[in-house]
């Protein structure tokens, strides 16, 4: 499981390097739902206050199934990178969420030194 790569960031450039061509924006959208038992078991979490960890871990998980769905897109593309990587989650029905990351996909190079 990727937790991040080397050439994306959430801002418009990379340091040391230069943007030689743009791709377009890329995407990865993951659809979950909680199951009965994890809440049940946050159910249980939420009574003694806190952090409610089976919802932090599906969360995380979510957000990292999208990651990874974004940079096979922009690897699709021929990208080397991915800028201005952006989150963003919506309630569709109670229950399920969409989680979509994106960001635009661009071919970078070393800057000159």
């Amino acid at each position: 499981m990727t937790e991040t790569h080397p050439l994306t960031t959430t801002t418009f450039d990379l340091p040391g390097y230069r943007v030689v061509r743009s791709l377009g924006v890329v995407r990865g959208i993951i659809v979950r739902s909680r199951s009965v038992f994890g809440n049940l078991g946050a159910s249980i979490q939420s009574l003694f206050g806190g952090n409610i960890s089976l919802y932090t871990s599906l969360c995380e998980r979510a957000r990292s199934d999208a990651f990874n769905l974004m940079l096979e897109h922009a690897g699709q593309l021929g990208a080397n990178a991915v800028i201005a990587v952006r989150y963003d989650a919506t309630e569709l029905a109670p229950g399920i969420t969409e989680v979509l990351c994106y960001g635009t996909a661009v071919m970078v190079e070393p800057a000159a030194a």
